[in-house]
């Protein structure tokens, strides 16, 4: 069973945590078996090489919706993808906001950029994709984007679920039953929803319809800066029964035979 490791590059999410940058925005690596950029935001190209991690050696970006939290540096990453432009590889994933943008949103990606790419794929809700030996598959997120997904990586050491931005709904969990680790974006702490969000009492929620392994929260605002990740996910074990972290810049996961954070 090949591990696989994970490294988040940013844990803020949103408006004002993007504009301030209390914490990084630069979304999630997988680095082992395939390397898979996940929603890259502002600054990730800067904290990948800050942390020694190529962006070269980029197997394929998975872009969850168009809001610039989650896409800003998404064309850099085509290019480092492409070896700079000089030759056409990768896959890119997202919806169809992100990909050929409609009425309301236009696509994060340049007809030049998208000319880079060998498997550009959009994706909806229940579609696939194959990234080297990995499937990733799309789920329905609840967002301002009406094309927005979130992403569910399965590997050989199990499946990962990513929620992306999404309010809770009914049926949100079934897309995430059997995963060993589920990341959820909890923008908000207890007591303070917000539409198209994710706040710690829907967290409690969706932990406890999916009983994964683990859950790491990320993505936060700075509401849930104030009251304390941590705090908030120390609540959510509690009530939900869950082994739940809250996600730190630079923080590594590795999934094998059980799960180690570094």
């Amino acid at each position: 069973m090949r591990d696989v490791e994970l490294v988040f590059l940013g844990t803020g999410g949103a408006r004002f945590s993007t504009i301030t940058q209390r914490r990084h925005t630069g979304g999630i690596r997988v680095i082992k078996p395939v390397n898979i950029q996940i929603d890259p935001g502002p600054g990730a190209i800067v904290y990948s090489n800050q942390l020694g991690l190529d962006p070269t050696e980029v197997d394929a970006v998975a872009v969850s919706h168009c809001h610039p939290d989650h896409y800003a540096d998404a064309q850099i990453f085509v290019e480092a993808m492409s070896q700079g432009g000089r030759e056409k590889r990768g896959t890119f994933i997202g919806p169809k906001s992100v990909i050929t943008g409609d009425k309301d949103f236009d696509s994060c990606l340049t007809k030049y950029h998208r000319g880079l790419i060998r498997n550009l794929v959009e994706m909806c809700p229940g579609s696939e994709a194959r990234i080297g030996n990995v499937k990733a598959a799309a789920t329905r997120a609840q967002h301002g984007d009406p094309y927005a997904i979130g992403f569910r990586f399965s590997f050989e050491a199990g499946d990962v679920g990513y929620s992306s931005d999404t309010g809770y709904y009914p049926g949100i969990s079934d897309q995430y039953l059997d995963t060993r680790l589920l990341i959820l974006c909890v923008l908000r702490p207890s007591g303070s929803s917000w539409p198209g969000h994710l706040s710690s009492d829907d967290a409690v929620r969706i932990l406890q319809e999916t009983r994964p392994e683990m859950c790491v929260i990320t993505h936060f605002g700075l509401r849930m800066l104030s009251a304390n990740p941590a705090i908030e996910a120390e609540r959510i074990r509690r009530e939900s029964g869950i082994e739940t972290i809250a996600a730190e810049d630079n923080m590594r996961i590795t999934i094998g035979s059980d799960m180690k954070i570094h």
